[in-house]
């Protein structure tokens, strides 16, 4: 029996991707390998938001290639949409499936391997086949299918993808560009999924999409996130739902009071800033000010206090001056996040920051970057010290995604903590309640202590 092994870079649209692939590898007569070194087959998932993951991506490819020659590499996602030629041209790769043809890869292989194709073919949809921009040359698609979720890879939540693509044009983004424009899953699709995970005994679901926030707005009747998450939480023996990024343009205040009704939604909202510069965000093609962001988080920590709220920041976007990071570093400080995801702009072909005048000196980005860097423990910090002492809902993870060296166990609470229970080895994808401690370290890099009470 042939093996397989996915690489899998980028977003939790990408790790709900890869596990399509996995299912529908597994269902082919495939058989899932711990590790690159003995696979016949090497799925690599790529991204493509930065210079860096196109590197990430290189680097993995050769690396699988050097060290099992005799695997065939298949590059399929972002990049692979984005510039199939590339990676098609590295050596050990024997087909390149752009993002319509995730799907198809088993079919690909068994059809390379039946022939005397060269290698690095390539399989790549155009944009207008993949969303259905561009008018008459096809037809809108505007839904996705839900394949299914179960196969995680070793992760305790499993993943459901409802929506794929994005409308909108953020100055800096390549996304839409290998994407394709906003799609959503029909809500009779997504509802059979998480019956079918809960049917399974996953107790912690994550909802996912390129634009969750958009989702429903166009081409599934009507249906928006709000509503369908009101369906999701009344599902018999669903433990806990989480959302993934949520852009602040599409956040409804419904989410909040959902959350406050119903313990099966988490108390955990990831939404994307990137600039506390008004200019630098009209700069960016961001929809919104920071007052606005400003007020929307405010009304989330009033209606939640013990939400964890987490962000997405940007440095060094073209013509970002001194005065404008000063502007960053204050509202950043003066939000009620208890995380920062912090990235330096990277300039990427077929967008409009591209050709924009002002690049900031890579000495000055970095440093800019160790600052917020240094805003986001402080935060992640002092959330953690907020809930010293009190008890929380939790999931156990699993020791691949984060083990303790003791023998203990790694724990997610609801509102977005990691925590480890030393000494106590608990299986993984149980609902516990456990109790903070006061550790952590003065960081907040270190992962604080936990008793179950």
């Amino acid at each position: 029996m042939a093996g397989f092994h996915i690489l899998t870079f980028g977003c939790r649209s990408n790790q709900a991707d890869s596990a399509a692939i996995r299912a529908s590898l597994l269902g082919s007569g495939m058989a899932e390998c711990d590790s690159p070194a003995g696979a016949d087959v090497i799925v690599v998932n790529t991204c493509t938001v930065t210079h860096r993951s196109d590197q990430q991506v290189r680097q993995a490819v050769r690396k699988a290639h050097r060290e099992n020659p005799s695997a065939r590499i298949v590059v399929t996602g972002c990049y692979a949409q984005r510039d199939a030629a590339s990676l098609a041209a590295l050596e050990g790769v024997c087909l390149v499936a752009g993002n319509a043809e995730k799907a198809r890869i088993a079919q690909l292989l068994d059809a390379g391997a039946q022939s005397e194709a060269p290698a690095g073919r390539v399989f790549r949809l155009p944009l207008t086949q993949i969303s259905g921009a561009g008018g008459a040359q096809a037809a809108p698609r505007r839904e996705i299918p839900v394949p299914p979720m179960a196969h995680t890879g070793g992760k305790t939540r499993p993943l459901v993808k409802l929506q794929d693509g994005c409308d909108n044009r953020c100055a800096y983004c390549i996304v839409p560009s290998v994407r394709g424009s906003a799609r959503s899953a029909r809500p009779e699709d997504v509802l059979a999924e998480m019956r079918a995970l809960i049917a399974q005994g996953f107790h912690e679901i994550v909802l996912t999409g390129i634009n969750l926030g958009a989702y429903g707005r166009r081409g599934v009747g009507g249906m928006r996130l709000p509503e369908l998450l009101r369906r999701i939480v009344a599902l018999p023996g669903l433990g806990r739902v989480r959302l993934s990024s949520i852009e602040p343009i599409f956040f409804d205040g419904e989410v909040v009071r959902l959350a406050a009704e119903s313990p099966a939604l988490a108390h955990h909202f990831h939404i994307p800033l990137q600039s506390g510069s008004d200019r630098v965000l009209r700069a960016m093609r961001r929809p919104y000010d920071t007052a606005r962001y400003g007020k929307l988080l405010e009304s989330i920590h009033a209606g939640l206090p013990d939400a964890g709220l987490g962000t997405d920041v940007i440095v060094g976007f073209p013509g970002e001056t001194d005065l404008d990071f000063e502007e960053t570093v204050r509202f950043l400080e003066a939000l009620p996040l208890s995380y920062l995801h912090v990235f330096p702009f990277s300039p990427r072909e077929g967008t409009e920051a591209f050709s924009l005048p002002g690049r900031v000196p890579p000495q000055v980005a970095k440093e800019r970057m160790a600052r917020v860097l240094g805003i986001g423990r402080a935060k992640k910090l002092a959330f953690r010290r907020r809930f010293a002492g009190r008890t929380l809902p939790a999931i156990t993870l699993a020791k691949e995604e984060g083990g303790c060296a003791d023998g203990g166990t790694l724990v997610l609470t609801h509102n977005y903590i990691h925590a480890r229970v030393p000494g106590r080895a608990l299986a993984p994808n149980r609902l516990v309640e456990v109790r903070i401690g006061e550790g952590g370290g003065e960081t907040g890099a270190d992962t604080p202590a936990a008793t179950l009470p």
